[in-house]
């Protein structure tokens, strides 16, 4: 196990007699991209756009078995000394609309921070990816073998696994190439790990002494390494964040699903405090920090006011949105709202676009699709384009080569002569800064009572325990198509699904015939007995 670097972190602490503020509740002007409310999911009503500051303490624990030879990158800042503690008072609701900018009140939260016998820890989320070219296929095997991703009827889940090392075998040299031409390997670990670091100085420079945990769902260090490290450090009061901007079923909640079964399992989290804080798109430092990065790269071009802002998110199949509620679609755009109006009060005013990169497999994903999309951007004669990683906050294999290489590519032939690509964020300082605000301002509601009224539930909750989140996010998530590959009995549009309706109609048509006139191969083979 490779040892964390512990270094001092001195903080004043001081008390607070005033409760923890929510996040303020400003709603912004409309922006030069402002969706149609008519675009939004069908499964999410007014109510569920509707955010709610309220904190919930999940007393459940859990059990699992881990490799001994795991590695997890810890980062602390030393545990203080003196004593302090939360504020007891009750804490208000706050309810925001779709649309509101969260703005950061960590100056007023710092004050009071968790010292003493408290242990604060940090749970970053993210998908992982293979560091060398030999880690591909069994990257692959773990990513096909999460029942989000291939979802078989309960009679043949066995197959999983068995499936799992079919299709990655089968998909291992493709996807090779696309490693080996990014370096050879997903950079994904290397800058999640800064990014835990940048966090967790951040947090020092801000008197809230943390340590900070990698844990991915895919690969190296796994969550189930990073939450044994948690278990070993005494962690009293965890903040889980997952590195995805906007909540997906697919991604947050795939993730938050794998934490909700560790947590059901082992007795050590009857005893520790924590929240989830499952979406930040909307926070002011976050869609400061992604307006500079365009504003700057705008600034490359020879004509910067003829550029076409064109942002490409990572697709989820249609049935999420449409059939599940997934606020996946809801959030993106209004995400893209957000960071087009902070554009527009620098006087940036460009047109723009978004688009969904990525699909996979036979099921529709939703659409306009970004290939399809750059086509026809071509042809409606845009000449500069400016592509913006929407949905990544680190690089990876869909910055580098599926959008730097691929997409470029595509532009290029489609008529369009200027391409540029935006920067994922990474470890820039007002990004960092604004997580750690984040987390701060999550800190007040670690272990609070949750709101049990209906719409609390079925609202979307900024801070919550996973099994709050699971409920509000993913209520149908039994009967949810895959990503990938459908292989589903359920009411889908999926063709396997139709195929299969279609044949077994027929046999029951066949069946029926033979049952009523007596003749037919299953009476010829002695299955059925003949009554003439």
């Amino acid at each position: 196990m490779r040892s964390a670097t512990i270094q001092s972190c001195t903080s004043s602490s001081t008390s607070s007699s005033s409760a923890f503020p929510h996040p303020p509740c400003l709603t912004s002007a409309s922006g030069r991209c402002k969706f149609n409310p008519a675009l939004l999911p069908q499964g999410i009503s007014f109510s569920q756009r509707m955010s709610r500051c309220s904190g919930v303490h999940l007393e459940s624990c859990f059990n699992y078995n881990l490799s001994k030879n795991c590695i997890i990158p810890s980062y602390s800042c030393g545990w203080p000394e003196t004593q302090s503690l939360f504020s007891k008072q009750p804490h208000k609701k706050c309810l925001f609309p779709l649309g509101a900018l969260v703005t950061s009140k960590t100056q007023d939260v710092s004050s009071a921070t968790l010292i003493g016998e408290e242990r604060i820890g940090v749970l970053l989320l993210n998908l992982g990816g293979p560091e060398t070219l030999e880690d591909v296929q069994p990257f692959l095997f773990n990513l096909f073998a999460d029942p989000d991703i291939i979802r078989l009827p309960r009679l043949f889940r066995f197959l999983q696994k068995p499936l799992a090392q079919f299709i990655s075998v089968l998909r291992t040299p493709k996807s090779k190439e696309g490693y080996a031409s990014i370096g050879g390997g997903s950079p994904l670990r290397q800058i999640t790990d800064a990014q835990a670091e940048e966090l967790r100085k951040s947090l020092c420079a801000k008197n809230v002494p943390a340590k900070v945990y990698v844990g991915m769902r895919y690969w190296h260090p796994f969550t189930e390494e990073a939450i044994e490290q948690i278990k070993r450090d005494r962690i009293t009061k965890l903040v889980v964040l997952p590195l995805y901007p906007q909540f997906s079923i697919s991604t947050s909640g795939s993730s938050l699903r794998l934490l909700e079964s560790i947590f059901r399992n082992d007795e050590y989290l009857v005893n520790m405090q924590h929240t989830v804080i499952p979406s930040w798109y909307q926070r002011e430092g976050y869609i400061k920090a992604m307006a500079n990065l365009i504003e700057k790269e705008l600034q490359k071009f020879d004509s910067p006011e003829k550029v076409m802002i064109f942002f490409s998110a990572h697709g989820v199949p249609l049935a999420y949105v449409e059939e599940a509620g997934d606020p996946y679609k809801a959030e993106m755009e209004e995400c893209v709202d957000l960071i087009m109006e902070e554009l527009e009060k620098r006087k940036i005013t460009n047109a723009c676009t978004l688009a969904y990169q990525s699909r996979v497999g036979p099921v529709e994903w939703l659409k306009p699709y970004t290939d399809d999309t750059i086509i026809e951007l071509g042809r409606k004669g845009v000449k500069s384009l400016l592509a913006v990683p929407i949905s990544f906050v680190s690089e990876h294999i869909e910055t580098l080569e599926e959008i730097d290489v691929e997409y470029k590519e595509l532009a290029l032939e489609s008529g369009i002569e200027n391409w540029g690509r935006v920067p994922a964020l990474g470890c820039e300082p007002m990004f960092i800064s604004d997580l750690a605000d984040a987390v701060i301002e999550s800190l007040p509601y670690v272990g609070a009572m949750a709101v049990s009224n209906l719409e609390a539930r079925q609202s979307l909750v900024p801070l919550g325990s996973v099994e709050e989140l699971l409920a509000a996010y993913d209520s149908q998530r039994r009967e949810l198509p895959p990503p990938v590959i459908v292989w589903e009995w359920g009411w889908t549009k999926s063709a396997e699904t139709w195929n299969g309706r279609a044949a077994m109609l027929a046999v029951l048509m066949l069946l029926l015939l033979e049952i009523t006139t007596g003749e037919g191969f299953l009476h010829q083979w002695g299955i059925l007995p003949s009554f003439r």
